[in-house]
């Protein structure tokens, strides 16, 4: 079957097809390419709907809606128009900013889920295994499989060991289903559970199932990070109290008028019982109520859930120029509290660059370890036959004679190039024996085997795998004369060989072979996929030492980690020497004297040891070998259990668990299979630990950035209801009318959120220690800063209120309304300058000075710049909309040194000492009480 399908698609079952523009377009033009349309996301008017739907600016309107009813009646459109317009601008503004901003955010990450789809994965086209995005298969395509591999598209077995499908994510069911010529379908978008294989490509994209099940579904991007939920239950907490303000505000005030204590600036009552006509009582009843009802909308910190959106959408973007790719938002903020890093070595703290540079044959060392004519001809046949055959590697050598392409995972690469070095012909040896089954490599038992029948019909199996592993299933060794010694003598010597070159940071493999009587071989399918390979009485043929080079700029990168207060954690399969001396290069390690159980030690050990005693040394392990992902696994879960954030990087299948089980799971971007990177949180597509040591920096940044901003907002709503409120009830009005307030609440909330949540991170985040778990929100020294704001924001605005005609001389000014109003105007000038001026002291809560590295973050003072010139336009241009006047430049000085003063004021406080224990306990129960109300 397989070969006439292969007939009809023009593809070579061995060397794939031809793989040029013209053929590739041909194909995708007669059977489609490999992508499906997608749902779109939600447009931007679905977002204008749900912005509008805030319940306080549907009351703003229904307010506004009536005063411009009133106003048109009493005064005439053309004057009449003005306060019931302005609140109605001021509103639709907020809305459309507001809408544009998650509008923005939800176009990121579509973009950043689009990357995590674009799989990479491997072809053979022209006889030459290439990497294509899966997007780029066609039909007709050749795909090798391997453990842990997605299943790009629909197609059918070329050919297979022991392939075991999850088609879990097809059929709903977790069974793992065995793939042979009786049953050879594969569907797209399910998992390689074990086993290797090939398959023929026969359907893709939206012919596919899986094409047709994902044009039918939209990816939700509305995951709320932990977070997201902590600040809903803060917002919560402080509308509660901020509608409890304007309840007060709006009876004070209602009071106040109706008793005839409200009077216009001439001194003259707006309410007289019996003389003030409907319309007039009622036109002012809406201006009191509108006024409860803006000081609800800026007491309501809709800006905190927008903080983290954008922070977080900063942060996954800037993390993907930093090669690594967010695939869950809670990722990002979790990674900044990480206690501890447990890594990988290879290919994570070292190149993946892998060269054999030792070989010992027999009791020789072949120096230099490719040179063939050190060896029997029978040896170097018998090790080229094992490499070539007990390998998911492919040797292309070029028919124009070319440079030879390897490719292959790095271990395989580095044994193959060895083996063309010794003389093999990958090809030929390939066509040359016929392969009976394979054992494919497995992380547990740390070897792979091969049964072949060669031309002579004798049945060789061979094994290569761990030296160590290995070795204590050989019972001979080939010498280097070509004859069969016993092992017995001289297994002490093999052990000693195998400890140097682990020692000098080698990782050690062994190639051993056997023979297998035929009367023993399986003579039908049935009986190959039940055969278990005899892996004992094997005959030892080399042992190669492959140098793996510590990635440059490692060492520097845990020493960050450990000033972090970051424990960075070696787990590694290799031979515990080779990793003593790997942990001893990188810095995990700083002497050799440390290198004693428990702080190094095999996972065999480690899993022996009860869940008590796991705990326990879990905390004093800095380096452990010869691990098996289970052993990885346990790890993580003592280290949980005894209060550690943990954040593991894996590339394997078998790394799964472990990824899903720790705080933050770490993929690699080249070397991790799909099954790793779907259990993973973030993916380090340069699988370099550099990168894994900037995931903690941006962790750490996106935690900072809430915190400057709940610093920020918070001065906001403290200083602005404190002011209305004293104002309110001492003199029955307000000096900040609903239009100012709706422009500060855009100013604090979405321009002040873009401002404070996209600031990049600064080295002094990795002098700090992770932050806790349970650590509030609100440091002692936010308190401390947004007190020391809000009280002489408060102070300076009340003296202008109250005294403000004096000071400004205009107590005698004929025209009252005009003095209050520049007055008010004054106030207001004031207050968005102070509010400006805080942008730049929250930014360094802790820093004496607020300035360093302002003038590279191009958007912050973008901000600050547009925030300002907005400002001059409100007062200068737009003063019918805003109840404000024109101000003098001598005023507008006054109001830029109010602002300015906080500087110096925020210096000083900043010298104040705060006391360690955080003063946000006594808050904490409240907010939580208040998210428990609001999910009931």
């Amino acid at each position: 079957m397989v070969k006439g399908l292969s007939d009809l698609l023009k593809t070579n079952l061995e060397t794939g097809i031809y793989g040029d523009e013209v053929d590739l377009l041909n194909r995708k033009t007669a059977f489609g390419s490999n992508t499906y349309p997608r749902k779109k996301g939600r447009s931007f008017w679905r977002f204008l709907w749900e912005a509008w739907q805030d319940l306080t600016l549907i009351i703003l309107i229904v307010a506004a809606s009536v005063s411009l009813g009133l106003g048109i009646k009493t005064e005439g459109l053309k004057e009449g128009w003005y306060d019931g317009g302005s609140i109605f601008l001021a509103v639709l503004l907020v809305i459309v900013v507001t809408a544009t901003s998650d509008y923005r955010q939800s176009l990121q990450f579509q973009n950043l889920n689009e990357e995590k789809r674009n799989i990479q994965l491997e072809v053979v086209r022209g006889g030459r295994i290439v990497k294509v995005s899966i997007y780029d298969v066609v039909v007709g395509d050749v795909v090798p499989l391997k453990i842990g591999d997605q299943v790009p598209a629909d197609g059918v077995l070329v050919n297979g060991h022991s392939l075991a499908i999850d088609e879990s994510s097809m059929t709903g069911e977790s069974k793992i289903v065995y793939k042979d010529k009786n049953e050879p379908f594969l569907m797209s978008g399910c998992k390689v559970a074990d086993g290797v294989g090939t398959m023929l490509v026969t359907g893709v994209g939206i012919n596919t199932e899986w094409g047709l099940l994902m044009a039918s579904i939209s990816e939700d991007t509305g995951e709320e990070t932990p977070l997201q939920v902590r600040l809903n239950g803060v917002a919560t907490f402080i509308g509660i109290v901020g509608l409890s303000v304007a309840v007060s505000v709006l009876v004070v005030l209602l009071a106040r008028y109706f008793t005839g204590h409200t009077e216009d600036p001439d001194g003259t009552k707006q309410f007289i019982k019996g003389r003030t006509n409907f319309d007039d009582a009622f036109n002012d009843v809406v201006k009191i109520f509108t006024i409860a009802v803006t000081i609800v909308v800026v007491a309501v910190p809709e800006g905190l859930p927008l903080a983290v959106t954008l922070t977080l959408a900063y942060s996954m973007r800037k993390m993907m120029a930093d090669k690594a790719l967010v695939r869950r938002l809670s990722a990002c903020e979790t990674m900044g509290s990480a206690t501890t890093i447990c890594s990988d070595k290879t290919g994570t703290l070292t190149l993946n660059e892998m060269t054999v540079v030792e070989a010992f044959v027999g009791k020789k060392k072949i120096n230099p370890p490719s040179d063939s004519s050190q060896l029997p001809a029978s040896v170097v046949s018998l090790l080229n036959e094992g490499v070539a055959q007990n390998s998911t590697g492919n040797v292309f050598v070029p028919k124009d004679g070319g440079n030879i392409e390897i490719s292959g995972s790095p271990t395989e690469k580095a044994i193959l190039s060895w083996a063309v070095k010794l003389g093999m012909k990958f090809d030929i040896i390939r066509s040359d024996s016929k392969i009976l089954h394979v054992f494919p490599f497995n992380s547990e038992k740390k070897r792979g085997g091969v049964a072949l029948q060669g031309a002579d019909s004798e049945v060789r199996i061979h094994w290569k795998g761990a030296a160590e592993i290995v070795l204590t299933s050989c019972s001979g060794y080939i010498d280097s004369n070509g004859c069969l010694q016993s092992i017995n003598e001289d297994k002490e010597f093999f052990k000693a060989a195998i400890d140097e070159m682990a020692v000098n940071s080698l990782r050690c493999v062994a190639l051993a072979y056997r023979l297998c009587e035929k009367e023993k071989v399986p003579t039908d399918e049935e009986g190959f996929n039940g055969w278990i390979l005899p892996e004992d009485n094997l005959v030892l043929l080399a042992i190669v030492g492959i140098k793996d080079p510590c990635r440059p700029g490692v060492k520097d990168a845990v020493k960050i980690c450990m000033d972090a207060g970051v424990k960075v954690r070696m787990v590694t399969g290799d031979n515990i020497q080779t990793a003593k001396a790997i942990a001893l290069e990188c810095g995990i390690l700083s002497s050799a004297e440390d290198a004693t159980e428990p702080t190094i030690i095999e996972g065999r050990v480690f899993r022996e040891l009860s869940d008590k005693e796991r705990e326990q040394i879990a905390k004093k392990i800095t380096v452990m070998g010869r691990s098996s992902p289970s052993d990885k696994l346990l790890l993580v879960q003592a280290l949980r259990k005894g209060g550690d954030v943990v954040a593991v990087t894996g590339d394997g299948t078998n790394d799964a668990p472990a990824l899903h089980e720790a705080d933050i799971g770490l993929s690699m971007g080249i070397q991790g299979t799909e099954v790793a990177k779907e259990s993973s949180d973030i993916i380090i597509l340069d699988d370099n630990f550099a990168s894994v040591v900037k995931v903690v920096r941006w962790g750490r940044s996106v935690y900072a950035n809430i915190q400057k901003f709940i610093q920020f907002q918070l001065t906001v709503n403290v200083a602005a209801l404190v002011i209305n409120v004293v104002a309110a009830i001492s003199s029955g009005d307000v000096p900040l009318n609903s239009v100012q307030l709706l422009w500060v609440n855009l100013i604090m909330d979405t321009l002040g959120a873009l401002a404070l949540a996209t600031e990049p991170p600064t080295d002094n985040l990795m002098h700090r220690s992770p932050v806790g778990r349970r650590e509030p929100l609100i440091t002692n020294i936010m308190w401390r800063n947004l007190l020391l704001q809000a009280s002489y924001q408060v102070t300076v605005l009340l003296v202008l209120n109250f005294m403000g005609l004096t000071i400004l001389h205009l107590k005698d000014d004929h025209d009252r309304e005009h003095a209050y109003d520049v007055k008010n105007t004054l106030i207001f000038n004031a207050f968005v300058m102070c509010q400006i001026f805080n942008e730049f002291n929250a930014r360094k809560p802790e820093e004496i000075n607020c300035f360093k590295g302002v003038t590279k973050n191009y958007l912050f003072m973008g901000i600050i710049g547009f925030t300002f010139v907005l400002q001059i336009i409100i007062i200068e241009f737009l003063g019918k909309f805003t109840k404000t006047v024109r101000l003098n430049w001598k005023l507008w000085l006054v109001s830029l040194g109010i602002g300015i003063i906080s500087w110096p004021l925020a210096i000083v406080g900043k010298l104040i000492p705060v006391p360690k224990t955080p003063v946000s306990g006594y808050f904490t129960k409240a907010f939580r009480r208040c998210r428990t109300d609001r999910n009931a």
